[in-house]
């Protein structure tokens, strides 16, 4: 018998001891506002800059820890900070988030990757709940329209720090304005901006889902074909199940057992797809096809992409019952917390090589920022108590 209520608060002490304590010491700009996310792991930063998604998911974080989790009034004062920043230098005239800023906050790069603005919703619906300040609200309604017109039309909008090929788009780009219309409908109780949100999960599952494949792609044509290699053949293990638990969330209270097994499929194939038989732990990318993966690191080990699997299991658990979640569950959270927790510096290593050991090579961006480590837990441990309560054992929770 799992016991959930000890998962809940062992999760819980880990995020709030280890994890946001961290954050909290080393990278809250008290002078300017905002994060430094431009960090290293024992906490010396590398550089100022201030990538704006880097900001919105700190928002996200610091509302969410103090919505969810405990009222923490310090919390509640970063968050505070982090929305006043992102007011006043977040956003360029046409009303969509800028791309990188100088400590101060003066722009450096504009508004060059659509992902910022799924970033942007997402932190400002739930400061906007944490709050109940009508700002936000009106901001991530603002940026709502903004980008409605680019995601019909993909080609017309920019995905730094990974530009799209011509003729092409990107998982992530439906995956991460799915989570973000539905939080934003929900929170409006908005059935257009729901209705978006559904039309980005089915893009997910009906599209990028490749049944034959047994798997989740990067990358489709404009028209949902398939591509040919490389870029036809990326699976990103961290991507699918992020995705697949994004889905989840966004239909759970729907009666709705098609999707849900769309997803859960999806979670599984990129947990089998990329775990590394010879040392554990999950793959940063695949190539379907058995050759050289498209991206370089492909054989490291991130945190991010564990943490979405500590996360995802939980729900997959609560959506089908199958024991195959918790077999996985357990081998993630055996590889992740014997190789990412820091015991020298604190919170987790960012980057391990295949073996497991840490690494400090830059991928993608010099960035670590308060995120997915603190989200997966946030979300495991409503899940668990979600899962306590069915089981008789606490009070049910709040909804949001």
């Amino acid at each position: 018998m799992i016991n959930f209520q000890k998962l809940s608060s062992e999760y819980r002490r880990i995020l709030e001891e280890d994890i946001l304590r961290w954050w909290l010491h080393h990278a809250v700009d008290h002078e300017h506002g905002g994060v430094l996310s431009c960090i290293k792991d024992n906490g010396s930063v590398v550089n100022d800059d201030k990538y704006v998604w880097s900001q919105t998911r700190a928002l996200w974080t610091f509302s969410a820890a103090f919505n969810r989790i405990q009222p923490n009034p310090t919390y509640m004062a970063v968050a505070d900070r982090l929305f006043e920043f992102l007011v006043k230098h977040g956003r360029n005239e046409h009303g969509r988030w800028r791309y990188l800023l100088s400590r101060q906050g003066d722009c450096k790069q504009d508004a060059t990757s659509i992902q910022t603005d799924a970033f942007a919703i997402c932190g400002l619906v739930e400061y906007a709940r944490a709050t109940k300040r009508q700002e936000p609200v009106d901001l991530a309604r603002q940026t709502y329209q903004c980008v409605l017109h680019h995601l019909r039309n993909p080609g017309s909008y920019e995905t730094t720090p990974y530009p799209l090929p011509e003729g092409t788009k990107a998982q992530r780009v439906s995956m991460q304005f799915s989570l973000a219309f539905w939080e934003l409908g929900k929170l409006l109780n908005d059935q257009d901006i729901l209705s978006q949100g559904m039309a980005l999960t089915d893009d997910v599952l009906d599209h990028f889902r490749q049944p034959d494949q047994q798997a989740i792609v990067e990358y489709l044509s404009l028209d949902n074909s398939c591509l040919p290699a490389p870029f036809g053949t990326l699976m990103g293990p961290g991507h699918g199940i992020e995705t697949a638990w994004f889905q989840l969330e966004n239909i759970r209270h729907l009666q709705d057992t098609e999707r849900k097994h769309k997803a859960i499929e999806v979670m599984q194939w990129s947990l089998e797809r990329g775990w590394d038989q010879n040392y554990g732990g999950l793959f940063l990318h695949v190539d379907l096809a058995g050759g050289d993966p498209l991206l370089p690191h492909a054989n490291k080990k991130l945190s991010w992409v564990h943490s979405e699997a500590l996360c995802g299991l939980p729900m997959a658990y609560e959506a089908c019952g199958e024991s195959w979640t918790i077999e996985w569950h357990q081998r993630i959270t055996d590889w992740t917390f014997r190789s990412f927790p820091n015991p020298e510096h604190g919170e987790w290593h960012h980057r391990l090589d295949r073996q497991g050991q840490p690494v400090e090579e830059v991928i993608a961006l010099p960035v670590k920022d308060p995120f997915h480590i603190p989200r997966g837990l946030i979300y495991a441990v409503e899940t668990f108590d979600r899962l306590s309560w069915s089981d008789g054992h606490t009070q049910q929770p709040p909804e949001l």
